[in-house]
């Protein structure tokens, strides 16, 4: 399947009314679908705690290098937290959606000239360097061809 019939089963998929979805959902599902296209798994690029004790939170987010983290009270749909931790630091809280932890983590992460993990390699790439368009002269292949394919 392309891209965009795949991006559009997501989006549509996953509705219980798509007639008239929030931008952060939309947002949201976009970047799921831009994982499972380029191969890489949103589960490596956030985690989410659901009615998580404070400790157990604190104590694995220290373990993580690069990661979004989303903490969920129980019974509620709304999360309690979402925020950043670099090299096993809370450095952002709070920042109320995913697409906008995405969007501080790249700028957190250029700004701090940090290596990207192999295993986010693509996602953030993408976020970089065809959404921001920073340093967009020098795509790798996967890419390039994802770049193609929206462009036309």
């Amino acid at each position: 399947a392309t891209f965009m019939m795949m991006l559009m089963f997501c989006i549509f998929g996953h509705f219980q009314s798509p007639s008239n979805p929030s931008v952060t959902t939309t947002r949201n599902l976009i970047i799921q679908c831009l994982a499972v296209y380029l191969g890489e798994s949103i589960d490596q690029l956030v985690k989410e705690y659901s009615d998580a004790d404070g400790d157990g939170v604190s104590q694995d987010l220290s373990e993580q290098k690069i990661k979004i983290y989303k903490i969920q009270a129980a019974g509620t749909e709304d999360d309690d937290d979402i925020g950043i931790v670099l090299e096993g630091v809370r450095v952002m809280a709070a920042l109320g959606n995913l697409p906008r932890a995405c969007a501080m983590l790249v700028g957190l992460t250029y700004a701090v000239d940090l290596a990207y993990p192999k295993e986010l390699r693509y996602i953030l790439e993408v976020f970089q360097k065809l959404f921001l368009e920073l340093d967009c002269a020098r795509l790798s292949p996967k890419l390039n061809s994802l770049k193609n394919k929206l462009m036309v």
